[in-house]
């Protein structure tokens, strides 16, 4: 079967409040004492695979997980063992799973790559959990037969080293699970509890928790962009590929959000939500029309948690990586620790923001929705693609233009700017940058389904050279404001005119070389 559940972080401060909702007279605490089990080298888990034998009150379960259609959902088998056998088998210190009773079920599919007898030889238990579970049924009233049904639970324990019970990391966490009824009901009331008690998605399970513990590591490692999961084909309907496109922009959104509001500190992290939450923006922008479903009130929180995550990102960055390149080359040092210690609002307060936890959760729930209710399932979205790629296309080619003009009639100074004001140049460079990059993105996604078999290498050749292109002036785009950010800081630290100085030069060589990334990407043909 499929499980559809959300989980969430919930933060200290709300804690309380939400407990007097939690442990109610109709709730119910268990104990689950949980064994995990993987190879040493945890195949199951980079297959997406957790494996558990677990004591739920007094019955003990071995259960599956694995990934399902949605980023909501996951394909989960549930067996209860015999108890007396279990008891022997821990007796002997020999409790272990049986991956026999998976053959004729759903959940073998995603066993599929494995040889079971061979998987089975080499199981070995690498973690435990002990968690405290309360749990809640929430039901909805309506007037028909049919009523929803949610199940809450809030877990608190810990997982503990499966050789090394030194070794623990503590669990705090919320689930609703829709055990029966409509999919709306479960959205809504997660996020009625998400805007109470300033919940915070997170997608990282307990398995995972268990193999982060076992690997040393805080927090996984930051997560790309992965079109091979972009669920597309040539029949798909407006709706259903509006739905796809923001679904595959989530898995890359989602798992680095949850690192950030968990306290990580890693750029790539930030890095990765910053470009996810640009991909989402040009799909959104450029695909609107695409489904009555769309929230006009999306675009706009996520450009607001952009632009807060790029001016944290920029000034890590210098610091991180910058300052100790140009160090190496002679440059005096500057101190950048107290400007980025003075940012009032960090990645980990721009996500745990309500407004962005909300509108991920309707975003999910997009996803999730039936594309085949909207009034535009009989459109195909392949006869679409093709004047809004070439309308994205003009936009591009019109803002080189401009761009080319105002350069040609600027002079370069050698003189380093000590003023942040963007010139009329920098503007319309910028500008032609966020059209490349929406251009790179919309073609990302539209590409399966306009790229016929034969030209293919006609696809992957244009694209590349978008990319290059793309890549070229984003990187003098941050090269410029890294100019201005040393500029600014000279004032107060003459120690930064190097900086300031090393850019202005980087900015003078850039020219030629964009120029000639952009007229590689000019000169080809398009693929719609």
């Amino acid at each position: 079967m499929q499980e559809i559940e959300l989980k969430f972080l919930v933060p200290e401060s709300r804690l309380k409040g939400l407990m007097r909702q939690v442990k109610v007279k109709s709730s119910q605490v268990t104990q689950l004492a949980a064994h995990y089990y993987d190879t040493p080298d945890q195949q199951l888990a980079q297959a997406g695979i957790g494996l558990r034998i677990r004591k739920e009150g007094d019955t003990w379960v071995q259960t599956i997980k694995a990934g399902g259609d949605g980023i909501a959902t996951r394909l989960e088998h549930n067996a209860v063992l015999d108890d007396k056998q279990v008891q022997e088998m821990l007796h002997n210190n020999g409790l272990m799973p049986d991956l026999t009773i998976y053959a004729e079920t759903p959940v073998a599919s995603a066993l599929a790559d494995f040889k079971l007898k061979k998987l089975a030889k080499n199981l070995t238990r690498l973690y435990v959990t002990n968690v405290e579970r309360t749990t809640r049924l929430l039901i909805e009233d309506s007037s028909d037969e049919t009523d929803s049904c949610i199940e809450m639970a809030y877990d608190h324990g810990e997982i503990v080293h499966g050789t090394d019970d030194s070794q623990r990391k503590t669990i705090q966490e919320i689930e609703f699970e829709l055990v029966s009824g409509d999919l709306d009901f479960l959205f809504t009331t997660a996020k009625t509890w998400c805007k109470r008690y300033k919940l915070c998605l997170s997608t990282v399970t307990k398995a995972e928790n268990g193999g982060l513990l076992i690997n040393g590591q805080n927090h996984s490692p930051a997560v790309g962009a992965d079109l091979s999961q972009l669920d597309l084909n040539k029949d798909s309907s407006m709706p259903a590929f509006i739905r796809a496109a923001v679904h595959n922009c989530l898995l890359q959104i989602l798992p680095n959000s949850s690192a950030i509001v968990a306290g990580s500190i890693d750029d790539e992290h930030v890095l990765q939500v910053s470009i996810g939450l640009e991909r989402l923006q040009a799909a959104l922008t450029a695909f609107d029309s695409f489904s009555d479903e769309i929230n006009p009130d999306w675009l706009p929180i996520l450009k607001q948690t952009s632009s807060l995550l790029d001016n944290y990102y920029q000034l890590t960055h210098i610091n991180t990586y910058i300052e100790p390149e140009l160090q190496a080359l002679g440059a005096p040092a500057v101190d950048w620790t107290t400007d980025i210690e003075n940012i009032k609002i960090t990645p980990i307060n721009t996500l745990q923001a309500n407004d962005f936890q909300l509108t991920l959760l309707e975003l999910i729930a997009f996803t999730m929705s039936d594309p085949s209710i909207e009034p535009q399932t009989d459109k195909l979205a392949l006869d679409k693609l093709a004047k809004i790629l070439s309308k994205q296309y003009n936009k591009c080619l019109k803002a080189d233009k401009e761009t080319d003009e105002v350069s040609s009639t600027d002079l370069v100074s050698d003189d380093v700017n000590v003023d942040m004001d963007i010139s009329e140049d920098n503007q319309d460079e910028a500008l032609l940058c966020d059209h490349l990059k929406a251009l790179r993105y919309i073609s990302e996604f539209s590409a399966p389904l306009l790229s016929k078999k034969k030209a293919k290498k006609k696809t992957k050749r244009w694209l590349k050279r978008l990319i290059k292109a793309h890549i070229a002036l984003e990187q003098r785009n941050d090269d410029n404001q890294y100019q201005q950010f040393y500029a600014l800081k000279s004032a107060k630290d003459t120690n930064a005119l190097y900086g300031a100085g090393w850019f202005a030069a980087m900015l003078t060589d850039d020219p030629i070389y964009i120029e000639t990334r952009l007229a590689k990407f000019k000169d080809s043909s398009t693929f719609w």
